[in-house]
């Protein structure tokens, strides 16, 4: 099975803009795709850094000696640099999809089209599960889950039907789950369910606050005109990575000094997300929604 087909990859190589000397990071190291091209694109005096918290993406490390691989979250960016002596980069990549290999692996429970324990843990040395946010959290806190990570319409009748359903019976897997959504579920039934499973996956794996981290440590350690390259799947990442690279916060407003003049840590390269081809969603469904911003450090 392949673990991951690199989304965008031409257009992620294009907009590093690599200088075969420089140090760059591939923060979602997955399958090692995007990794693969931008070790081809160095010289022996460049030096490329993968991150991925995901045990499984071991088995795809690069035996190269300009590769070094983590097997961390990429919150601990600046750390795991330090570490190994980097205080600044030429460039950095996050594709924060889920890898194709996690959807295809039934027992990691990412996916409704199987019936697997309710996991979702992105870092399997993590103890908190999908299952644990079903079985414990309150009526308010699920539907509150509900409608901002998944933007689900009917998110308080949802979270009242699971806490009564629960009552008598604790959710083990996703089929328990999938046979309680069809009984409320509005609107297209793949859609639905795929809102209510990306909301339980982003509140295990606390993905957006994640993010957060690692855009500041990112804006931190590049050098100077270094690039930051992000690729995002939905419109709750998108819209902080928009904002972040535009203003260097994530409420998406101005901050201007003394003197009015407006704080832009960041040069958008392109003003507009690039969007994948026709050609490459017809190749690969799952770039259908991808959404690849560029910004390059002032």
């Amino acid at each position: 099975m392949e673990y991951h087909k690199p989304v965008l990859l031409e257009e992620c190589m294009e907009a590093l803009q690599i200088n075969p000397n420089g140090v760059y990071v591939d923060a979602t190291f997955g399958g090692g795709g995007h990794s693969k091209r931008i070790v081809e694109a160095l010289d022996k005096e460049g030096t490329l850094i993968g991150f991925d918290q995901d045990e499984d993406a071991e088995k795809n490390i690069l035996i190269d000696d300009r590769f070094i691989f983590v097997n961390n979250n990429f919150q601990y960016l600046k750390r795991y640099l330090r570490l190994h002596g980097i205080k600044q980069v030429d460039g950095i990549l996050a594709d924060l999809g889920v890898s194709s290999h996690q959807l295809d692996t039934a027992e990691r429970g990412f996916s409704f089209r199987f019936d697997a324990d309710l996991d979702m843990r992105m870092n399997q040395q993590g103890e908190f599960t999908a299952a644990d946010v079903l079985n414990t959290y309150s009526v308010q806190d699920l539907q509150q889950l509900f409608s901002q990570y998944g933007e689900v319409r009917n998110a308080k009748t949802l979270a009242n039907k699971l806490v009564e359903v629960r009552a008598t019976k604790a959710f083990k897997s996703t089929g328990d789950l999938v046979f309680v959504l069809e009984s409320v579920m509005r609107g297209n039934r793949q859609r639905y369910l795929a809102q209510v499973f990306q909301a339980l996956r982003i509140e295990v794996n606390q993905e957006l606050e994640v993010l957060k981290t690692f855009l500041q440590q990112a804006m931190e350690i590049l050098n100077e005109e270094g690039r930051l390259v992000v690729i995002s799947y939905h419109s709750l990442e998108d819209r902080l990575v928009k904002n972040f690279i535009k203003y260097g916060n994530f409420k998406g407003e101005a901050e201007k000094d003394f003197y009015g003049n407006i704080h832009r840590p960041f040069k958008l390269i392109t003003k507009k997300a690039i969007l994948p081809s026709k050609e490459e969603c017809n190749i690969n469904p799952r770039a259908r929604s991808a959404k690849l911003r560029v910004a390059e450090k002032n």
